[in-house]
């Protein structure tokens, strides 16, 4: 059981941010690990928490300074960015919950998405406009919405909720730091209003040694998150996202010959 915690906490923190598909692992190693139940669902519900934790501290002074400036205008703009970006996944994600959950929470729907986003990367890269805003003060309401709109696709796992809103950051015009950094922000409400979501639909009935071991695996992703966050600014400052394509493609590819090729769940 620790190990499964420790495990199950760095793979969402490491994975959650960047586009490679928190949830496709999770589904990937949960898979591996032979762990089923409710309660597992609901431990990796709480562990998402913790990576919303960390980007919270990471980037706490600008989060701090718009809650208590609201009426500011860099506030207000960002607070109206976000929940342009939010609202397009949540909606669906509310309509779409329990089917997504029953038709796609498998190894192969996973498999088949990280092959899908990881020829998207490819070609974005290669076929994305000239950038035009880097930075969060020159994010506009229509570049918000469109990336909102390019995160609907995560509600596919596999696809990665990181790797959508990074693509279609690019897309409508961001630098790659922007939008990472757009992305990063905007898993906050997404996140935790997944989390509520799942949490109140299932919460019910925990004993305390079970709530103990989600905390544990909360305060894994946490530092995990918070390390891949720091990390992921760097190097996407500098570098293009083909290795993550790449990898994707080939752990798609892998997961697709161990099963037996496509078929069922």
């Amino acid at each position: 059981m620790l190990w499964t915690v420790i495990i199950l906490g760095i793979v969402e923190g490491l994975t959650e941010f960047l586009p490679i598909s928190s949830t496709g692992h999770l589904i990937l190693v949960g898979h591996w690990l032979q762990r089923e139940g409710p309660y597992w669902s609901i431990f990796e519900v709480v562990i998402q928490v913790g990576a919303i934790l960390a980007v919270v501290v990471e980037y706490r002074a600008m989060l701090f300074g718009m809650l208590l400036r609201p009426a500011e205008q860099k506030s207000r703009r960002l607070i109206v960015n976000l929940l342009a970006g939010f609202l397009p996944a949540a909606v669906l994600g509310f309509l779409f919950h329990d089917a997504i959950k029953t038709r796609l929470f498998g190894p192969r729907p996973v498999a088949v998405a990280l092959i899908v986003g990881a020829i998207a990367m490819f070609i974005i890269e290669r076929a994305r406009p000239a950038a035009r805003t880097r930075s969060l003060a020159e994010l506009s309401v229509g570049q918000s919405v469109a990336v909102g709109i390019a995160q609907c696709a995560a509600l596919f796992p596999g696809f990665s909720r990181a790797a959508a809103t990074i693509l279609g950051g690019l897309l409508a015009g961001l630098d790659r730091p922007t939008a990472a950094q757009f992305s990063f922000l905007l898993a906050i409400p997404t996140l935790a209003g997944a989390a509520v979501l799942d949490l109140a639909k299932g919460a019910h009935g925990l004993t305390l040694v079970q709530f103990e071991w989600m905390a544990l695996g909360l305060v894994v992703s946490f530092f995990a998150a918070w390390a891949a966050i720091r990390w992921f600014i760097r190097y996407v400052s500098h570098h293009s996202l083909d290795v993550f394509a790449l990898y994707r493609l080939l752990l798609g590819a892998m997961v697709l010959l161990l099963l037996g090729g496509l078929g069922t769940r």
